[in-house]
């Protein structure tokens, strides 16, 4: 149970990095981030709920949990990407 809150939480806060630095680079004047409503990121969450959980079901060390922990860190990171790419953050930090 440990390890694979601990694999979870890794995913997690890999993919939050990942979606967010790709959503505030490369779809900064896109229309998705200048008009898309505050649920994109919830959207992100559940589309990657939707494909996370079967490939987790199958692995012998992680489950539900996990998928449920990667799904938030991706979702999160879409959000939070929008916003900063709305704000017009430093793209190069």
């Amino acid at each position: 149970m440990i390890i694979e809150l601990l694999a979870g939480g890794v995913a997690g806060v890999f993919g939050h990095q990942k979606s967010r630095d790709f959503v505030r680079r490369r779809l900064r004047y896109t229309g998705f981030v200048q008009k898309s409503s505050t649920g994109m990121g919830l959207a992100a969450g559940a589309a990657t709920a939707l494909v996370a959980a079967p490939i987790a079901a199958a692995l012998p060390l992680v489950g539900a949990p996990a998928a449920l922990i990667v799904s938030a860190g991706i979702g999160t990171g879409v959000a939070v990407g929008i916003k900063q790419a709305r704000k017009g953050s430093s793209f190069d930090d």
